[in-house]
């Protein structure tokens, strides 16, 4: 499957939404075609580069979204909201003329929902506190909080957490195995707060 990659230097995961201003043609003529041909594009973090300039090269695992809502703001900028669908590994790239980049994709199996396990109930918590926080820029009509998918997927786009370890967590196929990996996440940082 070839599709148009947008670089990014935050990942959406299925599920997810992502607000988006647009104001470089490549991006711009990109989001026409995909509204004329009803299609979406794959979101994927970058490793070496920048968002504006020249393609940057992505980490091999993304997210196909498809736009929900889209406007024109007051200073002429296009503004979108996309939401994730279903994550993919690139085969290959390459850019076109006008240095968007476009890949080669196989879209990955979707995950198994699971509930939240007891110990990670905190978790919970700690994500209302986060919604609260980006709304209204990001609205979960219904958030899922007791979903382990849902869960993590979220804290995933939302904490900053590095390139790679955002990449790591992109990347894994278990629900439950990435809420782990969050939750000691928060340990360490709980813990190095806790040693100043």
């Amino acid at each position: 499957m070839q599709i148009p990659l947008f670089p990014l230097s935050t990942v959406v995961m299925p599920g997810g939404l992502l607000p988006l201003r647009l104001f470089e043609p490549r991006y711009l003529d990109m989001v026409r075609n995909c509204f004329r041909q009803q299609t979406g594009f794959g979101i994927c973090l970058i490793k070496e580069g920048l968002e504006v300039g020249d393609a940057a090269v992505p980490y091999p695992y993304g997210t196909l979204i498809r736009i929900v809502d889209w406007d024109q703001g007051d200073n002429g900028l296009l503004q979108i909201v996309v939401k994730g669908e279903q994550k993919f590994r690139i085969t290959d790239t390459w850019k076109d003329n006008a240095k968007l980049l476009h890949g080669n994709i196989g879209l990955l199996p979707v995950e198994q929902s699971t509930p939240v396990p007891e110990e990670y109930g905190h978790l919970v918590q700690t994500m209302q506190q986060i919604l609260a926080q980006v709304a209204p820029g990001i609205v979960y009509e219904n958030p899922e909080y007791n979903d382990a998918l849902w869960l993590g997927s979220r804290f995933v786009e939302l904490l900053p957490l590095s390139a790679e370890l955002r990449h790591e967590l992109l990347s894994m196929d278990d629900a439950q195995q990435r809420l782990t990996a969050l939750a000691d996440v928060f340990d360490a940082i709980s813990g190095s707060v806790k040693d100043v």
